[in-house]
């Protein structure tokens, strides 16, 4: 994709969604402090309204942020929510009914066409694990507790006369801030109290812990180019790709379109950093390293390709792979025709040219044959697809046939 046609795709809506959030958090702050410019509708609108709607319209702003992040992220809730937001944050603006909320009411209608135009580019599913829903259930369980159980025995509290009050105890209390301004007046409120401190405390550091360790994990090891150790325990009939070179993005779109897990292993940090940022996974290490194999579990790999831009560093790949794992199926690239033997002899049980694939097409294309009739049968011929060769790592078949044509 170009960078121009993401500009007015997919990246328009992420970067107005998040300019909605940043204006909706910066109006609603300036009309809870006062500090605002009345429009012409602001004799009709009660100013307790525009206060109420200035702090809604900032807990919208921080709700928008997480949204556009969902957005950044590919995920379809991220769609859905800020369909929901957007509207709200345009109606918040209206209710403002100050010059400086203008601009989020625009805003706020101008995303919207952009958001409807790109809603099919944003597909991922979000999945929280049985753990992260446990520990949401238990935090809303542990704060209606606390709130419904206050309510209940408002008369043992000074300070509690509605459920607000009774919910505003209850995060007080498990924040460990106690303000004083609620206060238990005899032995049944201070025992409930104590349970309201004690669950709650217990239970935030708990759920915050579950909610948010999975995400400051994945937050390092993408800075690092690395996957986390979850991900490397979930390997299993895999294909490793060690390197990165010029056939390494067909490779993976191959792949990816046979449904067929891989990791990537390279040492280029650039290259490691934008599949990352892609959710590839990668482990950014030397792929002809024994410790960085091991991690990437090469004794449950289906199959190993390599395939960069350097047959020699290929080659220590290749026999570091055949070290680890004798029976695993290794696919080579060679950027050189004479270094096909080669890395056979390294222990590849495959070698594909690209220089004489490249060399039959042409030449055949040349005297009028159809190109991709052409390709197809060099690929039955010589057994050079990659990802068949992939698909058979397992089942006993013998190779795919030689790869360095002997015409």
């Amino acid at each position: 994709m170009e960078l121009s046609r993401e500009w007015v795709t997919v990246r328009a809506s992420i970067v107005l969604t998040f300019a909605v959030a940043v204006l909706s958090i910066v109006v609603g702050l300036l009309h809870i402090s006062g500090v605002s410019v009345a429009g012409p509708l602001s004799p009709y609108i009660p100013e307790i309204v525009r206060q109420t709607v200035g702090f809604t319209g900032t807990l919208t702003g921080f709700a928008m942020l997480a949204s556009g992040y969902a957005l950044k992220r590919g995920y379809r809730i991220g769609l859905r929510s800020t369909a929901v937001l957007l509207p709200l944050t345009g109606l918040q603006g209206l209710l403002q009914v100050s010059v400086v909320s203008l601009p989020l009411v625009v805003l706020s209608i101008a995303s919207i066409p952009a958001l409807i135009v790109n809603r099919d580019r944003f597909t991922r599913t979000y999945r929280p694990s049985t753990t992260q829903l446990a520990a949401g259930t238990a935090l809303a369980t542990a704060l209606g507790y606390g709130t419904f159980g206050s309510f209940a025995l408002r008369e043992e509290f000074t300070g509690i006369e509605s459920i607000v009050d009774a919910f505003y105890y209850t995060v007080v209390t498990a924040s460990t801030v106690g303000y004083g301004d609620v206060t238990p007046t005899s032995a049944i409120g201070r025992m409930f109290g104590l349970s309201v401190l004690v669950i709650n405390v217990a239970t935030f550091a708990i759920a915050l812990g579950v909610l948010l360790t999975p995400a400051i994990e994945a937050q390092l090891s993408k800075a690092l180019g690395k996957m986390t150790q979850r991900q490397f325990d979930l390997l299993d009939d895999h294909v490793l790709v060690l390197g990165y070179g010029d056939l390494t993005e067909p490779i993976l779109e191959e792949l990816l379109e046979r449904d067929i897990d891989y990791v990537v292993v390279t040492d280029d940090e650039r290259h490691a950093s934008r599949l990352t940022d892609r959710d590839v996974a990668v482990l950014a290490a030397d792929p002809s390293d024994v410790g960085p194999l091991e991690t990437a579990r090469i004794v449950d790999a289906r199959a190993v390709v390599v395939a960069t831009n350097d047959d020699a560093e290929d080659a220590l790949a290749i026999l570091t792979a055949r070290q680890l794992n004798p029976d695993v199926r290794i696919v080579a690239g060679a950027t050189q025709r004479e270094n096909v033997d080669k890395l056979r002899r390294a222990g590849a049980d495959d070698v594909i040219s690209p220089a004489t694939l490249g060399g039959h097409l042409i030449v055949d294309s040349a005297f009028g044959a159809d190109s991709m009739a052409v390709a197809e049968e060099i690929m039955d011929d010589e057994g050079l697809d990659v990802a068949d060769a992939v698909e058979s790592g397992r089942d006993g078949t013998p190779d795919g046939g030689q790869t360095e044509s002997s015409d």
